[in-house]
């Protein structure tokens, strides 16, 4: 038995006799309780005199959908953790059935291993309060970094209390998310608050840029490689998708994912399996997926940049951040957050930030949000902290031209990262969360001389 909580209660909603009679061995051999129903009238029967764990039904009862039993359930404020059986390539019914509040769903014919993984993980949903602190990749937790994550989350805003207030009600499922926003809103906090209160956060934190991995290597680097499966693969290499097996794969820039690559995550999301390449065999995995993009994935389905299969397969839930334009109360609290790591990365006493400095942030637009904001208030702190004779910081914070003032800063971060990669742009643009294509532009337009005659990318391009 390697159930989590061997005592947990299921109930199996299904019409037929065989079906439901394996799932039911199934669960028993896993030590959990078991009720069986076979239609709609009989799971509400069994759900008026008893609560359960999870309650797993087919879609289509002889009496009706199975869908409507998860939503009396939420109508009601039900704790029961429903799963969903969809027959396979009901790619509408399994979304339809997440946006109405199932934590998962199984497609059929089930997978008896993925079964046992979807149930123990519903189950472990229901009890776990333990979360994780961000590395790249981890596999510790606890409530108080739940907590701690959410706290990273700086404001008091109307817009900031209902991001943090969705995301307490989406961890707990294992439905897709896709945040968006403009560049430096903070995306990947959103989403790096949602695993570490998910049951889920003793799991892996996979982080990936989508923007920064070379179209060859895509493939490789989502779904693996075994030995010898290309020139230099010289041992099995894990995909994202394997290593973040019983967490949570964060897709960063989802955006900026060509077509054909498109495809094959789409496939990999619907059928939960991944084929490394040069492997015969298919790996299942057990990952919840979360997505973030700048872009307008709408528009760029419209474009005809963008799947729209794949967009309604990550859109389940969506969660957009306010630009801090539009949260200018959060400045205050945002600056002295700011600050601190600053001083605390330098090693010097916190300053101290004017009243006026706040008014005359708040008159700017930021478009590059709280990233920009840390940015201004790092070359502000650069210089040792003002005597009544030096410069105040509002001369360092407000300058005479404020677009000369942005490029220097641009070409000074942009010049400290390829310096720090030995001007490999590929590697630098990573470091900076920009595409390869991103980057050529900013040293394009910044006159950003490199001291090599050819510089170093990754790949030819």
């Amino acid at each position: 038995m390697t159930s989590p909580l061997p005592q947990a209660h299921i109930l199996v909603v299904d019409d037929e006799p065989d079906l439901r009679t394996l799932y039911e061995l199934t669960l028993l051999r896993e030590g959990y309780q078991v009720d069986t129903a076979g239609d709609l009238q009989q799971a509400k029967s069994l759900l008026m005199k008893q609560h359960y764990h999870v309650m797993i039904t087919d879609m289509r009862l002889p009496d009706g959908l199975g869908l409507s039993l998860i939503c009396e359930l939420k109508a009601d404020h039900r704790s029961e953790q429903c799963i969903v059986i969809t027959a396979y390539g009901s790619a509408e019914n399994a979304v339809e059935a997440l946006k109405n509040g199932a934590f998962d769903y199984l497609t059929k014919p089930v997978d008896l291993k993925q079964f046992r993984q979807v149930i123990a993980s519903a189950v472990r949903s229901q009890v776990s309060t333990d979360v994780a602190v961000k590395p790249v990749i981890t596999h510790t937790g606890s409530g108080i970094l739940g907590l701690r994550a959410l706290d990273r989350l700086i404001g008091q805003s109307q817009g900031m209390r209902q991001i943090k207030d969705r995301i307490i009600k989406v961890a707990s499922s294992m439905a897709p998310v896709l945040v968006t926003g403009e560049s430096g809103t903070g995306k990947e906090l959103v989403a790096y608050a949602i695993h570490a209160n998910s049951h889920r956060a003793k799991g892996p934190w996979v982080a990936v840029n989508c923007s920064a991995i070379p179209d060859a290597l895509l493939e490789a680097e989502f779904f693996g490689a075994k030995k010898g499966a290309y020139t230099g693969s010289h041992v099995d290499r894990e995909g994202f998708f394997q290593a973040a097996s019983g967490g949570t794969l964060f897709l960063d820039e989802i955006g900026d994912l060509p077509l054909p690559m498109q495809s094959k995550l789409l496939r990999a999301i619907q059928e939960r399996r991944v084929r490394p390449l040069g492997s015969t065999q298919e790996d299942i995995i057990d990952a919840r997926i979360i997505s973030a993009t700048h872009k307008d994935l709408a528009q760029e389905v419209q474009n005809g940049h963008f799947r729209q299969d794949l967009f309604y397969r990550l859109n389940v839930i969506d969660m957009a951040i306010p630009p801090l334009r539009e949260r200018p109360q959060d400045l205050p609290d945002l600056c002295h957050a700011l600050l601190a790591r600053i001083a605390e990365e330098s090693g010097t006493n916190v300053p101290v930030i004017q009243t006026s400095d706040l008014e005359k942030l708040a008159t700017l637009r930021l478009p590059g949000n709280v990233r920009e904001l840390e940015n201004l208030l790092q070359r502000a702190s650069l210089p040792v902290q003002p005597a009544p004779s030096s410069p105040t910081m509002e001369q360092e914070i407000i300058p005479c031209d404020l677009q000369q003032y942005l490029d220097d800063l641009e070409r000074h971060i942009l010049r400290r990262a390829l310096q720090a990669t030995g001007f490999n742009r590929t590697a630098a643009a990573a470091r900076l969360g920009l595409s390869l294509r991103q980057i050529r532009y900013r040293i394009d337009r910044l006159h950003i001389d490199s001291p090599q005659p050819e510089d170093s990318d990754a790949t030819p391009n």
